[in-house]
Formats: structure tokens, C-alpha cells, sequence
């Protein structure tokens, strides 16, 4: 099931980049538009990504995954 979750975030995502292009205030927007996400939240899952990279957030969702941990202490 995560597996099948994951597959349709990341062809969301790419769909969704590709249309924005790689201007951040364009992937923001897009993410508020499209994704349901807060302007705050969007700005702070785009810089996330920026300064971590898959290596590091795939472990962070693993981890959350296996704590059972849904949505975090950051107020978004």
C-alpha cells in the first residue's frame, strides 16, 4: 500500500513540477493550487526537499512510517 501511495505522490509531483518549472514561487503556487497545501507549507516542504534531498527524507519517512507519526510537531 505505501509502495502504491508513494507512486502516485511522486507522478503527482513530477507532473506537477514539470508544469510550474523550477521557479520556486511557481512550484509554491502550484502546490497551493494543486496540492492543497497552505502557502507556509508549501514553501517549507519545497525548501525541505532543497536542503535534503531523497537520501535523507526517505529515511525521515521511513522513521515517521515506523513511529507512526502522520503529521509532526510543526504546525503546518
Amino acid at each position: 500500500m505505501t509502495t502504491v501511495v508513494t507512486d502516485v505522490l511522486l507522478n503527482e509531483y513530477a507532473a506537477l513540477v514539470a508544469t510550474a518549472g523550477a521557479r520556486d514561487e511557481l512550484i509554491v503556487g502550484a502546490l497551493v493550487r494543486d496540492a492543497a497545501w497552505t502557502e507556509e507549507g508549501a514553501a517549507e516542504v519545497l525548501w525541505l526537499a532543497q536542503r535534503y534531498g531523497t537520501s535523507i527524507l526517505r529515511n525521515a519517512l521511513a522513521l515517521a512510517s515506523a513511529m507512526d507519526i502522520e503529521d509532526g510537531d510543526s504546525g503546518l
